[in-house]
């Protein structure tokens, strides 16, 4: 294995001082430095270094992330395809801009506090554990919040991003092939990214779901596009008018269905004055018939004075055998 030091810089084909310059102030002029596929798997001291500003490091074997402290006009750096587990020694970063840690073995965000000039963060494609997925600190988000614009998260389990809506100025949001599963999930993320112009999330099962790409357009009027096509004027007119005519004929319906309650409510509150019920009443000898008369209208009303109950009392034909029909019709009439 390889250990990037300034020796090693020095030496490089690509990079020669003049004849008449040092050393020392070759490498204090230097901007960009590529050592990519280098087989390095550590970082020496790059500190004479001070106009470094652009660092390839990527498709290495590097482990640890170390003496970066006085490469402070640092303003890309990539790392992606090393050996990395934990995010580290950044802080003093303070011009750093672009990030670029994928393919690495990282299972938390974190470590980034302070890069308050950071706007991109690309950490795809983590090598975790299986069933693991990758997890951010609220505290680095919380302090990306207002800087980061680009966020490259795909293929890490990743099964929930509602916590990415502290990123009130994220305007591209890359996260395929992970976990999510709900609608309502990125409804309410597209809600809070009011900046986000380009999302894409190819290879989630929530893809899969009926109107997944209409709800999302109708819910973010800034989403130009989403999992890599185009959202045109009339695509979005179309489901708007859409969605107001749905609106429309729920808000009939609903106050269709308002009316026939009350109007059903009236009809069952409805007593009528003179309510007769005949009933044929089996006793031992003749037969009888028995009218009830106005119980429920006194009921209702809360009269229960004896004089009602004596009136409301049923009232019995005796000796009327076995009547039919057209008697019992006749004597209706009749009350």
């Amino acid at each position: 294995m390889v250990r990037l030091t300034l020796d090693l810089i020095a030496k490089s084909n690509n990079l020669k001082p003049r004849k008449e310059e040092t050393t020392s102030r070759y490498l204090k002029k230097i901007t960009h430095l590529n050592f990519s596929d280098k087989n390095i798997d550590t970082i020496g001291d790059l500190s004479p270094c001070k106009s470094l500003s652009v660092l390839y490091l990527y498709d290495n074997h590097i482990s640890e992330i170390t003496n970066l402290n006085y490469a402070t006009n640092l303003t890309h750096l990539y790392l992606q395809n090393n050996c990395i587990s934990c995010i580290e020694n950044l802080r003093s970063l303070k011009k750093l801009e672009k990030l670029y840690l994928g393919s690495n073995y990282i299972a938390v965000i974190e470590g980034l506090e302070g890069l308050e000039g950071l706007r991109e963060l690309h950490v795809e494609s983590q090598r975790l554990p299986l069933g693991e997925k990758l997890l951010f600190d609220p505290r680095t988000l919380h302090s990306l919040g207002k800087s980061l614009s680009i966020l490259n998260i795909s293929n890490n389990n990743i099964d929930d991003i509602r916590d990415l809506e502290i990123l009130e100025n994220l305007n591209q949001l890359i996260a395929v092939d992970n976990q999510l599963l709900h609608v309502k999930d990125l409804e309410f993320l597209l809600n809070k990214l009011m900046k986000l112009w380009k999302m894409d999330l190819n290879g989630n099962p929530v893809c899969l779901k009926p109107k997944y790409r209409d709800r999302l357009i109708l819910v973010s009027k800034s989403l130009e596009f989403l999992d890599g096509k185009e959202i045109k004027n009339m695509e979005r007119q179309f489901l708007i008018n859409w969605k107001a005519s749905k609106d429309a004929k729920k808000i009939s319906k609903k106050k269709n269905s308002k009316n026939e309650d009350a109007s059903n409510s009236y009809i069952s509150n409805f007593e009528t004055i003179h309510h007769i019920v005949p009933v044929y009443y089996p006793q031992v000898g003749k037969p009888k018939l028995v009218f009830f008369s106005d119980i429920p209208r006194n009921l209702a009303n809360g009269n229960s004075s004896s004089e009602s109950s004596q009136e409301d009392k049923p009232k019995i034909v005796e000796d009327m055998g076995n009547p039919s029909l057209k008697e019992c019709e006749s004597l209706l009439t009749k009350k």
